[in-house]
């Protein structure tokens, strides 16, 4: 649980896999060559025979490529794994700052016209390949589909997951699969396309009410899949995975294998709509080598799934109370423990994962468990392993971040805790971004406003001490499916999907001192209609409902720094946290939670 892949590249294999890719880079041709973290079907989280990035690097970010040339070769990270990156790869590798750095103005300053970078069209997006192509174009330098050359040279190369998709139950769903397709078909007609690829295993696992076991920790099924204007849909996967759905599928449902995809892709008859942002180039490449009218578009999956049905809605406020339960029993149990001075990282994510496997419904964690103590707490991602396992120590402040997929439900949950007495310092950073929390929680806003408008709420606290933090604020959540959803987020980034009744988000402002401690508070939350005010103009307005209910540790705010709202929103938020959640725990632990909600 706490390893990753076993033959990820340690800093002494780098430079020998290194060398075995350039000289297959010299069979080929080609002057450069592209590994991204990504797999065909563009996930977060990949199956361990898709792990190339780390196999090749020894990074293990959930986001990142690496472009390997014959005289020097960088892994290109975003501002969540600077601190990470520079203590898993090997030297001969040289972290890039993403997106400050753009891949086509790198390669130009190092390549010469004429030169050729490979790249294996089945992990790069349509949309990715094509902006490389126009950027380098005017520089002379080519981007060449390929062989996957790393795979070319990973002899232990582990097999791609085999295990049977199952049937989702439409009670949880709120929706049943016909009802769905025939909403997707209505939509294809409108847009005058004839059928749409679809490549998101997610996207795939909602619209069919199907689930899978192909990636750790996100249930969803690894296929292919094409929907027409009828409502039919052509579900491509690997041999025999399919075959226990088929009757749950019903006959508008076909299952093909897997290989025969890119054939039938060419015998469609167009207008075919993809999503350049997550089809594979060679979806696009074979689409237009048959002549078939090509249509760009998002996913039309990506909207309905993420508005989610009232039932999905009811079965995450369940989801939230029962991991509320656990994780109250959790935070009991370290209050008790911690001052000992015996913990690890790794106890305290063993600990926790038990709390929640006690509640009989865990069907797996969410994500890995970052459990960082003191200046792991400031690596935004990290992963706690057997190498850089530490003490939890007095004075410190410990930052876990966790979550559960439960049947009717995804959690994803941050807490900062004090262990011991904690500095004025921590106290401050922590209200401030406490403040930028509960300013998410408390917002109203107009129906058509998108995550992007509202992310700067979260950090004017911070930005007011001239601090910031480098990730986004939130990301959608799935329905027993992906713990990070699109297309809604609440980020400077964030896509411009203005903000609907029915989806769900985090909210996890933060604040990260490297080398010394990191803070991070997040809780789920679902957008509803907002409550009429009076006096308010004839306006429609939308807010936020918190999910989670978890005590926020008391030690680390400074009650002086809150504004009279802030502080009323606070004491409500843990009043209800008691009366939801004391109900569902005894003993120590609820005598340790009527403690952690009184009020400021």
């Amino acid at each position: 649980m706490f390893q990753t892949f076993a033959d990820s590249a340690s800093p002494a294999q780098g430079p020998p896999r290194l060398k075995a890719l350039r000289k297959a880079m010299a069979a080929v041709n080609v002057d450069g060559f592209l590994v991204p973290r990504a797999d065909a079907h563009q996930g977060e989280y990949v199956a361990p025979s898709d792990a190339r990035l780390e196999w090749l690097t020894g990074f293990t970010g959930s986001a990142g490529f690496a472009c390997v040339l014959s005289d020097i070769a960088s892994v290109f990270i975003d501002g969540r794994y600077r601190v990470q990156v520079r203590d898993q790869v090997a030297d001969v590798f040289t972290p890039v700052h993403s997106p400050e750095v753009q891949l086509a103005d790198w390669l130009g300053e190092r390549l010469t016209t004429g030169a050729k970078v490979g790249f294996d069209p089945w992990l790069h997006t349509a949309k990715e390949i094509d902006g490389l192509r126009k950027d380098l174009a005017p520089k002379g330098i080519q981007i060449v589909a390929t062989a996957n050359l790393v795979d070319d040279i990973w002899d232990d190369r582990p097999a791609p997951p085999m295990a049977a998709f199952t049937a989702y139950p439409d009670d949880l769903a709120g929706k049943s699969h016909a009802d769905k397709r025939a909403g997707i078909a209505t939509e294809l007609t409108k847009a005058g396309v004839a059928s749409a690829v679809l490549t998101l295993p997610d996207s795939i696992a909602w619209l069919l009410n199907i689930r899978g076991t192909d990636v750790e920790r996100n249930p969803v099924p690894q296929a292919f899949a094409v929907i027409h204007a009828s409502g039919q849909v052509e579900l491509f996967a690997r041999k025999g995975k399919a075959d226990g759905i088929a009757l749950h599928l019903g006959a508008d449902v076909t299952i093909h294998d897997e290989s025969t995809f890119l054939g039938a892709l060419a015998t469609l008859k167009g207008p075919v709509q993809i999503d350049p942002k997550s089809a594979p180039q060679i979806v696009a490449d074979t689409l237009e080598q048959a002549g078939i009218k090509v249509a760009q578009g998002d996913d039309p999956c990506l909207l309905p799934k993420a508005i989610k049905t009232d039932a999905e809605i009811a079965g995450a406020r369940a989801a939230h109370l029962r991991d509320g339960a656990a994780m109250v029993n959790f935070l009991a149990w370290l209050d008790c423990e911690a001052p000992k001075g015996r913990l690890t990282e790794i106890d305290v994510v063993t600990a926790l994962e038990g709390f929640r496997r006690a509640t009989n419904a865990l069907l797996d964690i969410s994500f890995e468990t970052i459990s960082g103590a003191g200046e792991h707490g400031a690596v935004v991602h990290y992963r706690v392993t057997e190498s850089t396992n530490r003490p939890v120590r007095e004075g410190e402040l410990l930052l876990v971040d966790s979550g559960g997929q439960y049947i009717d439900g995804t959690t994803d949950i941050t807490r900062t805790l004090a262990i011991g007495a904690p500095t004025h310092e921590q106290r401050a950073c922590f209200t401030r971004v406490l403040q930028g929390m509960i300013a998410i929680s408390r917002a109203r806003f107009p129906v058509g406003v998108t995550g992007a408008h509202l992310d700067s709420l979260a950090r004017y606290p911070l930005w007011l001490a001239g601090m910031d933090y480098d990730h986004g604020t939130g990301h959608g959540v799935g329905a027993y499916l992906s713990v990070h959803e699109g297309p809604q987020g609440i980020s400077r980034r964030a896509a411009p999907i203005p903000l609907e009744r029915g989806m769900i988000l985090s909210n996890e402002p933060g604040y990260y001192r490297e080398g010394a401690f990191g803070i991070r508070i997040e809780n789920l939350i679902t957008v509803v209609d907002a409550p009429a005010l009076k006096g308010a103009d004839d306006r429609a307005m939308l807010a936020f409902d918190t999910l989670t209910h978890v005590p926020i540790d008391r030690q680390l705010i400074d009650a002086q720094l809150l504004t009279a709202d802030e502080r009323a929103w606070l004491n409500d938020y843990h009043a209800a946290t008691l009366a939801l959640i004391g109900p569902r725990v005894d003993g120590d632990a609820l005598a340790w939670l009527d403690k952690a909600c009184a009020p400021l």
